[in-house]
């Protein structure tokens, strides 16, 4: 029954327990690579081209699969919204970016949000190229 309230309970669900996972996953990155206020943040980067390459296979994957319902669905608000979604960061990104800028560091502000914007695209597209490699499997 399509906008029912246990259907929307369900979809509130799989986003949240999504989200807890890709906060977990993005603390552990974030301690194991910390960004101390000054120099290249990392942890930040590595979430965020992480985080696009996993969209672009999930996302080109389920559409080569379907239509957006069923398990797809769920996946995709679990996974794509939920996990995707609480793992990259671009509040901090910007934060990072603003941050250096204030320390005099112009040209690294620079530098890092160009290599972020084009790492995040290039990490994308290589996740639409791997789903779009993978061949469905005969039923």
């Amino acid at each position: 029954m399509p906008g029912s309230p246990a259907r929307a309970a369900v979809s509130v669900g799989l986003v949240a327990a999504g989200g807890a996972a890709g906060t977990g996953v993005r603390y552990a990155v974030e301690s194991a690579l910390p960004h101390t206020g000054t120099g290249w943040p990392t942890g930040t980067l590595v979430v965020n081209v992480v985080g696009s390459f996993v969209l672009g296979v999930l996302l080109e994957g389920l559409a080569r699969r379907g239509p957006d319902t069923g398990s797809r669905r769920r996946l995709r608000l679990l996974l794509g919204v939920g996990f995707c979604g609480a793992l990259t960061t671009y509040s901090t990104f910007a934060l990072e970016i603003v941050e250096s800028m204030q320390q005099g560091a112009a040209p690294l502000a620079a530098a890092y949000a160009a290599a972020s914007i084009a790492a995040g695209l290039v990490a994308a597209g290589a996740g639409l190229a791997t789903a779009g490699a993978v061949r469905r499997a005969p039923s």
